[in-house]
């Protein structure tokens, strides 16, 4: 429907039927109006499949959906580094969501990891907002080419689940712009969402939900959305407020309660009709544009869908470590499988995302079921949290008999869920003595883990092979099979760091926060970029992930050596497969800045290639970097500004595994206002080159006054050094001047040129 006939329905609607179109008709529904042929839409949870519901509703979980497909959730498919393989898995989503009739899948989740302990971390993306903004991206575009919509949540600075209904996270400018809304901002410009749930919690001590700042002056204005923003379920504070602030739909239902407080807020002047008419229209906009392409006779082929997100759990699974090349497996060699995830994985994540599958494929049953050599022991009970002597005993005696012994393990699902953070980083006691156990029987030891976010590994030395499986979805066991026997070579990398010990972490101290809020103290220093500026060893870094063959990296050009900011630089480089495997690579861009007046990270991700490659087999992969390559958030001007200076290019195979490396000298066209007081220290003023020239004389009669001009005596030279009188020179105050020698003559110079130069 046009823009004009839907502005010419909101023009016969009342007040009170403008003002019920605001609110849900029930948990899933949007409201309708029949007498105007305004019909109701519903909405479902995801974002990694459907948990739709039809009666007792609930937003945690808790009642069942219809049977449907689990997908990795997003833990793993970010691993994958691959947005062709995510937008394949968003298509599969869409079409499902056709054939169910629901308008809008809710997702995909894009907070920053901020920490390992974050409740949802599973469904989050990654700690790097680049990464995180482009796989988003991918996801959005293969839903919404089904002609569904997608909610890209939870906007924003939703980073915790302690406290998330009323916590204020308090963030300074620079790291909002530089952390927690680049992934929304490119998920906004490069796929047009056609909505977005706000947040529970306040941002800076107001609530997201009537946030006008970032619903309408950043979201809109800055960004262009155009579709519609939805609260998270009962986020709501004061409805009106929130309709000012560009609050479009409050879910769930309120009863009517809401409703009749905007008909208040109207008729007493305090609210303006128009921004109740605005909310009507982009809601409006979204129902008509999936009712006109509604198409519910789409098929939904379950059994396909299963299949496809065996493919794509394979090609999600990290290799963390494979010493000795152990894995892969030989189908003939004798394996123990131990570990009641073997037999009964943890696939998904608890909470709103939860999905009622249609099956589910353990390792255990995809083993047996291709003919291979395996046995099984429980090892321990997921559902008491303990492993008892006798079942420590039993998976001993299995990896004792067997050739390789592969443990599985991970955290439960009440470890990590909606709702709650984790205290710590640790899996189950009972699990890491498995582990220790089966390793001190067998030295051919391999972990598979199922896990939603970083752990600690006690054991990670006394272990052949690690293989981060995260939460696969429904076809985890059948992926996790392929992957150990060589059927599919690992081609996953890390989307988050995972350090030693939750203390290494840089958001350690404020994590959580008190009674009314979290400080982001850490500022722009999230995950990698923490752990590199600070030198800091880690399990394993940001971007690593092992392959069965070996890559090369080599033959690193740069389009150019200086360019402006306005231009862009195409780099590239070549990727060899070395080895004697089918395998994909996962090329990887840094970028760094190599002297700033701004504190940044040592580098940042401005760019990745993933590359499928025979053996010996070469290709080139090219990146384009532009002004935000380059850039930090100046919030002098409020604006991105690129510091004219030479910064780094380097390129590899993880955030630590960078064997090119080029330099580009980028010029910047933004001049920053600078204003020059009596105050200013002359270290600054030399550093100008405007200033420079006007206040070299200055200089010149400073360091006169300080001797620097003339022999010192011994004694003079141990109490002023020059490197001392040079220093006390740079820190020095203009108004310092009157208290050194200098007449008022010298005073009024300074003045004049203070005019001079401020204009």
């Amino acid at each position: 429907m046009k823009t004009e006939q839907i502005k010419m329905l909101i023009s016969q609607m009342t007040l009170e039927e403008k003002a019920g179109l605001l609110s849900g008709l029930d948990f899933w529904h949007t409201k309708p109006v029949e007498r105007l042929g305004i019909p109701s839409t519903m909405v479902s949870d995801g974002p990694h499949g459907l948990r739709k519901q039809d009666d007792k509703a609930d937003h945690l979980g808790v009642n069942d959906s219809i049977k449907a497909v689990c997908f990795p959730a997003a833990c793993a498919t970010t691993s994958s580094f691959d947005p062709e393989l995510v937008r394949t898995m968003g298509e599969a989503i869409g079409e499902s969501c056709q054939h169910e009739k629901l308008s809008v899948v809710l997702g995909p989740a894009i907070n920053i990891k901020r920490s390992p302990l974050c409740g949802r971390n599973f469904e989050y993306c990654s700690e790097d907002p680049y990464l995180a903004g482009k796989m988003a991206a991918a996801y959005i575009q293969g839903v919404q080419s089904k002609n569904v919509g997608v909610s890209v949540k939870h906007f924003a600075l939703n980073n915790q689940e302690h406290r998330r209904m009323s916590s204020s996270s308090d963030c300074d400018e620079r790291t909002m712009r530089e952390i927690y809304f680049p992934a929304f901002e490119t998920a906004v410009k490069e796929a047009k969402p056609w909505t977005i749930m706000c947040s529970y919690n306040r941002v800076n001590g107001v609530f997201a939900s009537e946030n006008r700042w970032l619903l309408t002056d950043v979201l809109r204005k800055e960004w262009g959305f155009d579709g519609y923003v939805m609260s998270d379920w009962g986020a709501v504070s004061d409805r009106p407020a929130g309709v000012h602030a560009g609050l479009d739909l409050e879910m769930p239902a309120s009863g009517g309660i809401n409703d009749e407080k905007i008909v208040a807020a109207v008729k007493a002047g305090t609210l303006d009709e128009k921004d109740v008419d605005l909310c009507c229209e982009r809601i409006l906009n979204i129902v008509f544009r999936y009712t006109e392409n509604a198409k519910p006779e789409t098929p939904w082929d379950q059994e396909a869908q299963h299949a496809l997100a065996a493919d794509i759990a394979a090609d999600c699974m990290v290799l963390l470590k494979n010493e000795g090349d152990i894995l892969p497996l030989a189908k003939d060699a004798e394996a123990a499988f131990i570990g009641e995830f073997a037999e009964k994985p943890r696939f998904q994540g608890g909470g709103s995302s939860h999905i009622n599958c249609f099956r589910t494929t353990s390792a255990l049953e995809a083993a047996r079921k291709a003919g291979l050599k395996v046995t099984y022991a429980q090892g321990y009970s997921v559902l008491k949290d303990e492993a008892t002597d006798a079942q420590i005993a039993e998976a001993v005696a299995a990896a004792k008999a067997a050739k390789v012994a592969v443990v599985f393990a991970g955290l439960p699902d009440s470890y990590e869920s909606e709702g709650y953070d984790r205290t710590n980083m640790d899996m189950p006691a009972c699990q890491n003595r498995l582990i220790e156990a089966v390793a001190a029987a067998n030295p051919h030891t391999v972990v598979v883990l199922h896990n939603g976010a970083p752990v600690t590994m006690p054991w990670i030395d006394r272990v052949e092979a690690v293989l981060e499986a995260y939460l696969g979805g429904q076809a985890v066991g059948t992926a996790t099979v392929r992957v150990l026997y060589g059927d599919v070579n690992p081609s996953g990398h890390l989307a988050e760091s995972f350090p030693l010990r939750l203390q290494d972490n840089p958001s350690y101290l404020f994590f959580g926060g008190e009674a009314r809020a979290t400080e982001y103290r850490e500022g722009v220093f999230v995950g990698y970029r923490y752990y590199d500026k600070k030198e800091m060893d880690v399990l394993f870094p940001f971007g690593h992930g092992l392959s069965y063959t070996t890559f090369e990296y080599s033959n690193l050009r740069l389009s150019a050596e200086e360019i402006r900011d306005t231009d862009t630089l195409t780099v590239t480089a070549t990727v060899k497969n070395t080895g004697k495997r089918f395998g994909k690579a996962v090329a990887q861009l840094y970028v760094g800045d190599v002297e700033s007046d701004a504190i940044r990270p040592v580098r940042e991700l401005k760019g990745f290639a993933k590359v499928a490659l025979q053996p010996g087999e070469s290709a080139e992969v090219t990146f384009t970097l532009d002004k935000r390559s380059f850039a930090v958030w100046n919030e002098k001007i409020h604006d991105w500004y690129v510091e004219s200076g030479k910064f780094t290019i380097q390129v590899g195979g993880s955030s630590r595994d960078l064997p090119l490396c080029g330099c580009v000298c980028v010029e910047s066209t933004t001049e920053l206002p600078t204003v020059y007081t009596m105050d200013s220290i002359f270290m600054d003023l030399m550093a100008d080159r405007k200033s420079r020239a006007v206040f070299e004389p200055v200089m010149k009669k400073l360091r006169e006054t300080f001797g620097g001009d003339e022999e010192k005596s011994e004694a003079a030279q141990e109490a002023v050094s020059d490197d001392m009188g040079t220093a006390m020179m740079n820190y020095m105050p203009l108004r310092g001047m009157a208290s050194f020698g200098a007449d008022r003559n010298t005073v009024a110079m300074i003045e004049a040129m203070l005019k001079q130069l401020n204009g």
